[in-house]
């Protein structure tokens, strides 16, 4: 995959360099707050697109929702701000069980992945990056399965972020 210079290039580059059975903490975690109620949808968003496709047809500042697998790299979420990667569910990721410590990083299916991905970020009601941990305000972690409703960001090597505004976690 591309990536740009600019910050968009720069998140999903910092996402996803780490592909590849990772090392560090291999558990993953969700806080036990309550999801704030600002990006999070109490229903699922209709007309959900895989990530893939999302990838394929999404053009610049559309309006977009995207289902997808949070991971994509041994570390997916982005420090101390609300972003993070999702994978189509269609891309396989490593199960445990096949010695896999970290299957959310997709270490066996690396190639699929990489036309597969999108950053999420999280913006407030202006349009703005929230600066908070995207695992505190949604509780979720890896491999969460979500649905994700906002506007979607195209940078010129065809990168796909969505500036998302809510989320739905699913069950």
């Amino acid at each position: 995959m591309k990536t740009s210079l600019g910050t968009l290039g720069v998140l999903l580059a910092v996402a996803v360099t780490a592909w590849g059975c990772g090392s560090g903490d291999k558990t993953p975690t969700a806080t036990s707050s309550v999801p704030d109620s600002r990006f999070t949808a109490t229903s699922e968003p209709a007309e959900a697109q895989p990530v893939g496709s999302a990838r394929e047809s999404a053009e610049d500042a559309q309006d977009i929702v995207v289902v997808g697998r949070i991971g994509g790299s041994s570390k997916p979420f982005v420090d101390g701000v609300g972003a993070f990667t999702i994978v189509d569910s269609k891309v396989a990721f490593c199960p445990e069980e096949e010695g896999c410590p970290t299957p959310w990083d997709y270490c066996c299916s690396q190639n699929e992945v990489k036309e597969n991905i999108a950053l999420v970020k999280l913006v407030d009601a202006e349009g703005k990056p929230v600066t908070q941990d995207a695992r505190e305000l949604l509780n979720i972690k890896e491999l969460s399965m979500v649905v994700v409703q906002g506007k979607a960001q195209r940078d010129a090597e065809g990168n796909l972020a969505i500036q998302a505004d809510q989320v739905f976690v699913k069950p």
